[in-house]
This record gives C-alpha cells, structure tokens and sequence, in this order.
C-alpha cells in the first residue's frame, strides 16, 4: 500500500479522485495488462512451436494459463473487498465467466482465419500474423474483457456479498490497531 499512497500522492488531487473512485477498473486493468503478456507469451511460444498448425487451440491453450493467473489476481486484488462466498462456489462461477469469455475471445481469431482466410498461402505470413494478433490479442481480449468485468462484478464478486469481506477486513485493521 505504500506504493499505491506514494503514487497518489504525487497525483494532482482532481485526477487522484478520480482514480480512487474507479479503483477496481483500474485495478482491474492492470491485472488484464498482466495476463495479456502471460496470454501472448503462451500464445506465441505455442503457436511458433509445437502448435503450428493449430493456432486456435495454442490460443486457448494460452488463454486457460491467463484465466488462472486471473483468477488469483482478481480475487486477491481487484475484487479484494467484493464476493464472500465460499472459495469453491467462487471459483466455479469465475471459471463459468472466464470460459463463456474464452469463447468471445477466440471468435475473431476463427472469424480471421477460416472466414476470412487470412492465412498462408492465401495471404503472407506477415499479414497472417499480424490478423492473427489484430484479431485474437486486440478484437477478441477487449470483448472477452468488457464481458468480464460486467460478469465478474454482476456474478463472481458481487457487492452486496462484499460487506462481509470488508467488515472482516475492517474489524481484522481494528483489532491489529488496538494491539499496538
């Protein structure tokens, strides 16, 4: 937290409200910066490698890894302060979000290459790759994005059930407060 208070502080105070007030976006932003380089990362060691011919499925593949590291981050970060319910229930509706937007995510990477055929020998491996990375990190991660955050906020980590979190939180700051 000193870092954060270290930062803000040198903030001007009307651009430090703003980012106070909207928080869990950008918090939410940084861990989506985060596994946008795990995903891609994966993605193209995969797909450059022993997956090939299979970029959809080295995308997944790579995408699966992110969820995971999402997951962990969101809850531990992002959403801190939200949800309440039991780990297991969480996690299976985190899961449930994260792969219905998988599925919006690899939409415009099967669109660019078996719609549009924006791929060798149609097309140089140049503009392959560069649809590839248009269609599947930029087109697809923004929607899968969008969706995300309305369905991690609206189902996974719900406000109403963060009251719990934070009288915990609350009361674990004032007993540690008194212990002094």
């Amino acid at each position: 937290m000193a870092v954060v208070g270290t930062i803000l502080a040198r903030v001007p105070a009307p651009l430090r409200a703003l980012l106070v007030k909207h928080r869990e976006l950008l918090k939410f932003a940084v861990v989506g910066g985060t596994t946008f380089v795990v995903d891609n990362g994966i993605w193209y060691l995969l797909k450059l490698t022993i997956l090939s011919t299979k970029p959809t499925t080295a995308k997944a593949i790579a995408i699966m890894v992110a969820t995971i590291v999402s997951y962990v981050l969101n809850r531990e970060w992002s959403f801190r302060t939200r949800g309440g319910r039991e780990r297991a229930h969480e996690a299976t509706l985190f899961f449930l979000v994260s792969g219905v937007a998988v599925a919006i995510n690899l939409v415009p990477l099967y669109m660019s290459r078996y719609v549009f055929n924006l791929e060798v020998p149609h097309v140089s491996r140049f503009v392959q790759e560069v649809a590839d990375f248009a269609s599947g990190s930029i087109i697809g991660m923004l929607l899968a994005m969008a969706f995300r955050f309305w369905g991690l906020r609206r189902w996974v980590f719900p406000d109403e059930l963060g009251r719990n979190r934070r009288d915990v939180s609350a009361d674990d700051t004032a007993t540690a407060g008194s212990r002094r």
